[in-house]
């Protein structure tokens, strides 16, 4: 796709924004990337919920903060504290990370690429109504399980990893399993939604009043 199709804009409101989710290994990382590269970086960020919750975690306890984003035993003797200290964060603000890691942000296309909670999916339609389009990236646990993962008690069946299986109406869905000519078509698919989407909210939130 053309992406010189796609609107620029020069406010930090965004026009459209990917909320993006998917199990471990699903590849949504990689997803993500790809898409961004082709809208470019100017037109798109990648905004991680995950990043601003361990730089402010580090901020809070005096820690590494570098070392807790890497996946060495320095993060890993800190990841149970950190997650509830991160539930006790989003029970007393449900937005406390998203407005964090939004707070950068300048390009009119915004990719949210981990979004694990229902309260992380309704802040930002509850902020941005008609902006954001929900994504799932979906791959079999055999495909998952070749990327080397390994189901683990206490992640694979946490919230952070169920809690959006259910409940949620993705706008559209990504099947990741391998297949370059399959995943190839449904990034074009998925690039046609998001422009439609970023005209129809162009034209919704510039409406100029009648004279």
């Amino acid at each position: 796709m053309n992406v010189e199709h796609f609107t620029t804009m020069t406010s930090t409101q965004p026009s459209i924004i990917l909320l993006f989710s998917g199990k471990r290994k699903s590849g949504k990382d990689y997803v993500t990337d790809v898409i961004q590269k082709r809208l470019t970086a100017e037109m798109c960020c990648i905004l991680r919920l995950s990043a601003p919750l361990k730089q402010q975690y580090a901020k809070d306890h005096s820690l590494d903060y570098e070392q807790l984003l890497g996946s060495g035993q320095y993060k890993e003797s800190y990841r149970a504290d950190m997650i509830r200290w991160g539930e006790m964060k989003r029970q007393q603000d449900s937005g406390f990370f998203c407005r964090l890691a939004i707070k950068h942000a300048t390009q009119p296309i915004w990719i949210i690429s981990d979004c694990r909670r229902m309260s992380d999916v309704q802040w930002f339609h509850e902020e941005f109504p008609d902006r954001c389009i929900c994504v799932r990236v979906e791959a079999s646990e055999q495909t998952r399980s070749q990327r080397g993962w390994r189901f683990a008690t206490g992640i694979d069946d946490a919230e952070s990893e169920c809690g959006l299986d259910e409940a949620v109406k993705f706008d559209y869905i990504i099947r990741n399993d391998g297949a370059d000519d399959v995943l190839e078509k449904q990034l074009e698919d998925l690039l046609s939604l998001i422009k439609s989407r970023e005209e129809e909210s162009n034209t919704l939130h510039n409406i100029k009043p009648e004279k």
